[in-house]
């Protein structure tokens, strides 16, 4: 556990090894965060419900930073506003790494009590910071988006996962029937770890279904925008017919993935190695669900409930596929099949149809953890599956992670579903 703490924590340093002061302080968006404030964050929640709480003796490295570096818990008091977070110029960048260092020290050094007595919030820990490392990087990939010059967060040449000895292609769309009748959903007494939404295990019914066996790619997407897919609203729920054409708060019509530019066959989009061509092979990424309940339409399909993805899942490796390894430019590929489905785990979260709400007998942790995944069970939906910038080993085929139907700067795809 301890190496497992180390070498997460040496990962987030790694990960803003090549930011300035600047890059590492601005807040794009009010959905984002910048990349110091991650970095802080996951240190405050080891400073404060473990060396504050469990360690007799332990003084805070700033008595003045949980103000700034609590995110939302309720249970811990007052807190600065989530869209202000750009506005902290200090703490400066070495202050936080300081704050970093100062608190992994008295965790190892408290580490033995802490694992007799305590090691679940230790693994809580380090899954937290896990998910934080996703962020910082799609968070960096936006704000560099939003800077005319498209900056690189990192060259090709550095790939985030170890690359294939040759590039795959995607392979041509076909469809594997799922188990039918009932099926036991949730994280088991085998798991190692599971946030408390994966939990309890219980049974669901599943209707007899078909799964595609690979995520939907670039070029079909592109065929999807040529047939006027954005532009028919038949193809598109009320409120995200509203949201595509700007109607709902939004500063903009929406006409192509986020961060694509061009037009025809020609298109380009943003990624953390610059300006790129859109690779037609690979799966088309950072879509809104509202986008990938349009296409499915358009398709003749429907998105997979989360029932069906977990079915599918069990029994085939979570930390296969392309997920994140090392610091790097990620990025989705088209991958290899393996079992008939190909990126199951990692690539790109895959969008389901079902909305984020407790498991029959779902009950919160105990303490202001408990606030980690319950209160956000309202006006959300689930994905699925994890992306190339889900560190490896993170997911597993319980994990449910849950944005707005609207939001789209995760790397977010869809794989197709229908029934029977």
């Amino acid at each position: 556990m301890a190496d497992r703490f180390q070498r997460t924590r040496h990962l987030s340093r790694d990960l803003v090894q090549g930011l300035n002061e600047a890059d590492a302080a601005v807040q794009s968006m009010p959905d984002a965060s910048p990349a110091k404030w991650h970095l802080a964050h996951t240190t405050w929640f080891f400073e404060t419900f473990l060396l504050r709480d469990h360690v007799p003796g332990y003084r805070l490295h700033d008595p003045r930073w949980p103000f700034l570096f609590n995110s939302y818990y309720e249970a811990e008091g007052a807190r600065l506003a989530r869209p202000e977070r750009g506005l902290l110029t200090r703490p400066t960048l070495a202050d936080v790494l300081d704050y970093r260092a100062h608190v992994e020290a008295a965790m190892l050094e408290a580490m033995p009590l802490l694992l007799e007595r305590h090691g679940e919030l230790v693994e809580l820990g380090i899954q937290h910071e896990q998910q934080h490392q996703e962020l910082l990087l799609t968070d960096i990939k936006h704000l560099f988006s939003r800077n005319p010059l498209g900056p690189a967060y990192a060259a090709p040449s550095t790939p985030a996962s170890t690359p294939p000895a040759t590039p795959a292609r995607s392979a041509p769309l076909r469809w594997i029937e799922g188990p039918e009748g009932l099926a036991e959903i949730g994280a088991g007494p085998d798991e190692r770890f599971a946030f408390d939404n994966e939990l309890p295990r219980h049974p669901a019914w599943l209707a007899p279904h078909a799964l595609a066996n690979r995520p939907v790619t670039n070029g079909e997407w592109i065929e999807f925008i040529a047939d006027q897919g954005y532009g028919t609203a038949a193809l598109w729920l009320s409120d995200g017919w509203d949201w595509v054409r700007g109607a709902a708060g939004g500063l903009e019509t929406v006409s192509a993935p986020l961060y694509w530019r061009g037009g025809g066959r020609q298109w380009e989009q943003f990624t953390l190695a610059g300006w790129q061509d859109v690779d037609p092979e690979a799966p088309v990424t950072h879509i809104s669900f509202y986008e990938a309940d349009a296409f499915a339409t358009w398709a003749g399909a429907r998105l997979p409930t989360e029932h069906e993805w977990e079915a599918a899942a069990r029994g085939r490796d979570p930390f296969g596929g392309l997920q994140l390894d090392r610091a790097g430019p990620a990025a989705p590929r088209a991958e290899e099949e393996v079992d008939g489905f190909a990126s199951l785990y990692g690539n790109v979260w895959e969008w389901t149809g079902s909305a984020y709400r407790p498991w029959p007998g779902y009950r919160p942790a105990a303490g202001a953890v408990g606030e980690y995944n319950g209160k956000f069970m309202s006006s959300q939906f689930v994905l699925r599956g994890g992306s190339c910038a889900t560190p490896r080993g993170h997911v597993r085929p319980s994990y449910r992670n849950f944005f707005h139907p609207h939001q789209r700067w995760q790397f977010t795809g869809l794989r197709l579903a229908r029934s029977l």
